[in-house]
């Protein structure tokens, strides 16, 4: 069970952000191509960083905390998919906070 923590992490972090977008209908996951440009960039970078800092010997992870698959030069998933659902929740809560507030950004649609 003590492999699953990591993702037992990400799980609650996720689910106390996703109900955001269908309460508030902040429309997050519909403006695919936004999500993904604010994601990938971290996503690469910070798994570069960690697949060179493992490789250095400056970077662990806990072999009993994790699920054990690696994805790149022995990053594992759960890393990869905390630099996806952290900058998920980052995103929803932001947009929940500008629905509620009625803040505007300027990429409000013109109708």
């Amino acid at each position: 069970m003590s492999r699953l923590a990591y993702v037992g992490v990400l799980l609650c972090i996720i689910m106390g952000s996703i109900w955001l977008e269908v309460v508030l209908r902040t429309r997050v996951l519909k403006r695919i191509w936004r999500l993904l440009l604010s994601i990938v960039p971290g996503l690469v970078l910070f798994t570069a960083w960690d697949a060179y800092a493992i490789s250095q010997g400056h970077w662990f992870f806990d072999l009993e905390k994790i699920l054990g698959w690696q994805v790149i030069a022995g990053v594992p998933i759960d890393e990869v998919l905390f630099f996806i659902v952290v900058p998920l929740a980052s995103i929803l809560t932001l947009e929940a906070v500008r629905a509620v507030w009625n803040w505007p950004v300027g990429d409000e649609d013109a109708s």
